[in-house]
């Protein structure tokens, strides 16, 4: 149990320390992941990527993942054909889903500036948190596209998931960082004690809160400053 995402962010640094530094970057799923992407950042002396992934909900239970779209210069769609037909959803729904769901990320990447401020993942170490996995569904697709712009190391850090949801993600990324694994898991809040939503509102004052405290550190690291 955590008390709240600061706090599982704080844990995370510290499995992180070995990392610090050297070109890192921390790429936080919106919105719930930024707070813990800009303190995880700020830790390792990383850069910051706000990574905007959108879930595909099921029927009557937008909570339940049958799929997800990524982000990136292309996005893509991603659908677990298992509970598609499962649970019977029409192609006319998949289409009207994909679509309301690629507006809504091209939105709050506007919003966010993310096209604008995220750093360039090639070549370097890139860590992808999330405050908790459920399904897997989402991070799945979020994993897929940083691997698109072909890190030298991809590493999974999470506070929080189900035992039988890491399987998969193993397989896409280098290492697996997860605090906890409980079972019964129930959903990913019930394992904080506080955990608010977080609105756009908050992405935005958080990233600009995060630029302005790196940008004196930015800087002196390229030896500017008054003539």
């Amino acid at each position: 149990m955590f008390q709240d995402r600061e706090q599982a962010a704080r844990r995370l640094a510290d499995r992180l320390a070995d990392h610090a530094g050297r070109g890192t970057v921390v790429a936080a799923l919106a919105r719930g992941a930024v707070p813990m992407g800009c303190l995880l950042a700020e830790a390792l002396d990383a850069e910051l990527y706000v990574l905007v992934v959108r879930k595909i909900g099921a029927p009557g239970n937008r909570e339940l993942a049958i799929g997800a779209i990524t982000d990136g210069e292309h996005p893509q769609t991603w659908l677990n054909h298992h509970l598609v037909q499962a649970l019977g959803v029409t192609e006319a729904y998949i289409a009207e889903a994909v679509r309301r769901e690629t507006l809504e990320l091209q939105r709050r990447k506007q919003a966010y500036g993310a096209d604008l401020r995220n750093p360039p993942l090639a070549g370097r170490t890139v860590i992808v948190t999330d405050d908790g996995i459920a399904t897997g569904a989402t991070m799945r697709m979020a994993l897929a596209a940083v691997r698109r712009q072909r890190p030298a190391r991809c590493i999974l850090a999470v506070p929080v998931a189900p035992p039988e949801a890491l399987p998969a993600l193993r397989e896409a990324v280098d290492e697996v960082i997860c605090l906890e694994q409980p079972r019964p898991f129930g959903s990913v809040g019930q394992h904080y004690l506080r955990f608010s939503q977080v609105d756009d509102d908050e992405v935005v004052r958080l990233l600009a809160d995060f630029d302005r405290r790196r940008l004196p550190a930015s800087r002196g690291a390229a030896g500017g400053g008054p003539a």
